[in-house]
């Protein structure tokens, strides 16, 4: 089993950065693709990032391809997503994802953190 625990949201203007936190624990072999999704109301959940623990590479959802930047930390098992020239688009309830090979889409995911609130005002 894997659980995830995220933080780091919050409200920002535009044009601000955050940096969200996704702390994992459990069996790393069921965790080596870890991404963040979002979904705002009324919306689809979209991949936002992915990265794989063990090799390292990453993925982005084309709407956030130059402003986000997902990386690791292996000693503290946590995920970060930087976030910079946020947008009031980028509102959404942001999703820790993990799963054992593959997590680019939700139905491909087997593990969900509670979500943590990003809001972008103008």
């Amino acid at each position: 089993q894997v659980q995830l625990r995220e933080s780091g949201g919050g409200s920002v203007q535009a044009g601000g950065s955050l940096r969200l936190s996704c702390a994992a624990s459990g069996s790393a072999d069921m965790r080596d693709c870890v991404a963040w999704f979002r979904q705002a109301p009324g919306k689809e959940r979209e991949l936002v990032a992915r990265i794989f623990m063990r090799s390292g590479a990453t993925r982005y959802g084309d709407s956030v391809q130059g402003r986000f930047t997902i990386s690791q930390d292996n000693a503290k098992n946590t995920v970060y997503l930087d976030m910079a020239s946020l947008k009031p688009e980028d509102t959404a309830m942001y999703y820790c994802a993990a799963s054992r090979n593959l997590c680019l889409l939700p139905d491909a995911v087997e593990f969900w953190g509670q979500g943590t609130q990003v809001t972008v005002s103008t």
